[in-house]
């Protein structure tokens, strides 16, 4: 392990703050951020900000201009080798000439996976790898889900009662949690890839589905132009074709991704005739270039997802109202037969949200 100095994680935590700015932005690319110094001094930064555009490495370069030679580069994910839509970041750091690159991590994506890394020592320039690498990993975990595994990242949100209650007996829940909830919401929406339902929740609540900029937190429009937020891509289970152009869904903006037999995606049915979510999900990446899944549906697309180990964290509101247990609950069935079956949470972040409360979750699986 290479020997960082207090200089080194100080700029380092500064490029990891840096690629924050991209997190509502970027998907599917990764988040990035760079910082150069030169002689201790920050002579160049910036970070990613849309696929398509600059890289973070290169925004620094533009910033630092001449002052790049026999300089020190912070990148938080380990600099492109590849043409794509830009050129390699790795060989502008070289033409840059650079005397030092520090990544916080490897890139996962295979097109890379060290080749940057062997690029610029090839071409004599110092390299180090895995300074604060567990913070860059926290800023691209569906990118990085993506890359080893060819599944997208699921976060499933649900809202309940105190009493684990999403509806009433007739059917009602609108609304059990505070528009603070529902501007949090709209929050995670934004950092979504895509946001994925089924036909049901969409025609019961005719679910626009999308993100509305009035309804977002205060702190984010004052960071961002509503211009500049994508409206991530709404994927809709419709098996039965239920869904029909009057609904709010096909009334908004936003692209829409219908997998149903007269759609977009040909749904895979398993032996039960319902929609196989590992080979959709796997679909979604392959063909629609899909990393980060934001799913809000009902109680038994959720007990699916999770039967089918396919939550990576789950997003939890609960007010504070009781409901009763002639009400809907929060899941549906799991077939779970003994306490030792039952699926232990590993509790991540608990805070409030107006008069709500919010756990994030991951799920702790049991090994078989």
């Amino acid at each position: 392990m290479p020997q960082f100095t207090p200089q080194d994680y100080s700029m380092m935590s500064r490029a990891i703050e840096l690629a924050k700015g991209g997190i509502y932005t970027t998907a599917p690319n990764p988040n990035v951020g760079c910082v150069i110094t030169l002689n201790g001094e920050v002579v160049g930064e910036g970070f990613h900000y849309r696929a398509g555009e600059p890289h973070a490495e290169v925004h620094a370069m533009r910033m630092a201009g001449d002052k790049t030679v026999g300089a020190t580069a912070y990148v938080t994910l380990e600099p492109c080798s590849h043409y794509g839509r830009t050129p390699p970041c790795a060989e502008g750091l070289i033409k840059a000439k650079v005397a030092k690159v520090i990544c916080a991590m490897e890139d996962p994506n295979p097109q890379v996976a060290g080749r940057g890394i062997k690029m610029l020592r090839d071409a004599g320039i110092e390299v180090e790898v895995g300074l604060l690498e567990q913070d860059a990993e926290a800023l691209n975990p569906a990118f990085i889900k993506r890359m080893k595994t060819g599944m997208p990242f699921v976060q499933l949100k649900m809202a309940a009662s105190l009493d684990g209650q999403t509806a009433l007996d007739n059917g009602q829940s609108q609304w059990i949690t505070s528009p603070q909830a529902r501007q949090d919401v709209q929050a995670f929406r934004a950092q979504s890839n895509a946001i994925l339902s089924t036909s049901k929740t969409v025609i019961d609540d005719n679910a626009s589905l999308n993100v509305r900029w009035n309804d977002l937190p205060s702190s984010l429009k004052q960071s961002y132009q509503e211009s500049s937020l994508r409206q991530p891509i709404r994927v809709i289970l419709d098996r039965q074709n239920q869904l029909t152009p009057e609904l709010k869904l096909f009334q908004t903006e936003g692209e829409r991704i219908l997998v149903s037999h007269s759609g977009d995606v040909t749904p895979i049915e398993n032996d039960q005739q319902q929609i196989d979510l590992n080979q959709t999900f796997a679909a979604l990446v392959k063909e629609h270039n899909i990393n980060h899944l934001w799913v809000e549906a009902g109680a038994t697309l959720a007990s699916s997802l999770i039967k089918d180990n396919l939550v990576d964290e789950l997003i939890l509101y609960f007010a504070p109202k009781i409901m009763g247990s002639d009400s809907r609950g929060l899941f549906g069935a799991l077939g779970l037969e003994s306490m030792a079956d039952v699926i232990d949470l590993d509790i991540k972040d608990v805070r409030q949200v107006g008069p709500d409360i919010r756990i994030v979750a991951t799920l702790n699986r049991k090994e078989p």
